[in-house]
C-alpha cells in the first residue's frame, strides 16, 4: 500500500485537496493528512467543514468525513515524532494541494518550522515525489523564482489549471480533471475526466 501525505494550506482550492484524499483513500493508499492553520480555516469557509485543532478530534472528523477506517491518519504540524517527518520513514509521495506562495517560499528556503514543511524537505532529500498545486494568481516574479528553484530541485509544479476540451458542465468536472491530473503524475487510476482522443 502506498504512503502519501497530502497537505492543504491556507490557498483557496481547499475542494481539490478534498476531493484527492477520497479519491486516494478509493485507490486504498495510506493517506497523512497534513493542515496548515490558515488551511483549516479556509477549509471551512471554503468548504463547511471545520475541523478541530486538538489531534485526535481531528482525525475522528476526517475519518467519518471520508468514512475511512484504517488508512487515514492524521498529524499535528508541530509534531516532529510523526513517522513521514524522518527519512528512515519517508512517504513515497507529498502532494500539497493546494499549495500556497508562503508555503512555496519556505519550502524554497529550506525551512522546517513545521511538519509540512519538514515531510517537503524529506521528500526532495530522499528522490521522492513532491508535487506542489499552486492556486494563486497572477504570480508575481518572486513567486515564480520560488517554483523554478523547487522544479530545478526535483518538484513536479501542477498548478490547479483546469482543462476545458473535456467540455466541463459543473464546477466538479473542473475539480476532477486538476484532481486527475495529480492522480496521473502519482500513477494512481481513475476515472475523474475524458482523456484526449477517446470516446469516455
Amino acid at each position: 500500500m502506498k504512503k502519501i501525505v497530502v497537505g492543504i494550506t491556507g490557498a483557496s482550492g481547499s475542494i481539490y485537496g478534498l476531493r484527492l484524499i477520497e479519491e486516494l483513500l478509493h485507490a486504498e493508499m495510506q493517506v497523512t493528512v497534513l493542515l496548515t492553520a490558515a488551511g483549516r480555516q479556509v477549509l471551512g469557509f471554503e468548504t463547511g467543514l471545520n475541523l478541530t485543532e486538538e489531534p485526535q478530534e481531528c482525525r475522528q472528523q476526517l475519518t467519518e468525513y471520508f468514512g475511512a477506517s484504517e488508512n487515514l491518519d492524521y498529524y499535528a504540524l508541530n509534531d516532529f515524532f510523526a513517522p513521514p517527518a524522518s527519512g528512515s520513514n519517508p512517504a513515497e509521495a507529498v502532494v500539497i494541494c493546494p499549495c500556497s506562495m508562503g508555503t512555496v517560499g519556505r519550502i524554497a528556503a529550506g525551512l522546517s518550522d513545521n511538519l509540512l514543511e519538514r515531510v517537503a524537505d524529506v521528500a526532495m532529500k530522499e528522490n521522492r515525489k513532491l508535487l506542489l498545486v499552486p492556486r494563486e494568481t497572477p504570480f508575481n516574479q518572486i513567486h515564480l523564482e520560488n517554483l523554478l528553484r523547487l522544479s530545478k530541485a526535483g518538484a513536479q509544479i501542477l498548478p490547479a489549471m483546469p482543462g476545458f476540451y473535456q467540455q466541463p458542465d459543473t464546477v466538479a468536472d473542473l475539480v476532477n480533471f486538476v484532481v486527475g491530473k495529480i492522480l496521473d503524475n502519482l500513477g494512481v487510476e481513475h476515472q475523474l475526466f475524458k482523456r484526449w482522443g477517446t470516446e469516455k
